[in-house]
């Protein structure tokens, strides 16, 4: 395996870990500017109010992009496996 060959599978990896994560992280990003931004206008400061609606948010999404989340991450496994031998040899 030379360094080329860690360095191709390592930047997929990381894309393939971008790709997967960055649909949650944007729903936690604008629901929690959301809630920011309420509590602000309304002056109410309940710490609870934070991540309550940012784990409902996640949740959902999680429902809505898990099945493709799956895919990329299964695909890229399985792509792992199938090379080995020529990853290893």
């Amino acid at each position: 395996m030379t360094q080329e060959t860690i360095v191709a599978i390592a930047e997929r990896a990381i894309w393939v870990i971008l790709l997967t994560s960055g649909p949650l992280l944007i729903l936690a990003l604008v629901t929690g500017l959301a809630v920011s931004i309420f509590q602000a206008t309304t002056q109410i400061q309940e710490q609870t109010l934070a991540f309550v609606p940012k784990i409902v948010a996640v949740l959902v999404g999680i429902v809505f992009f898990g099945p493709w989340m799956l895919a990329k991450v299964t695909s890229f496994a399985s792509d792992i496996f199938e090379n080995l031998g020529r990853y290893v040899g």
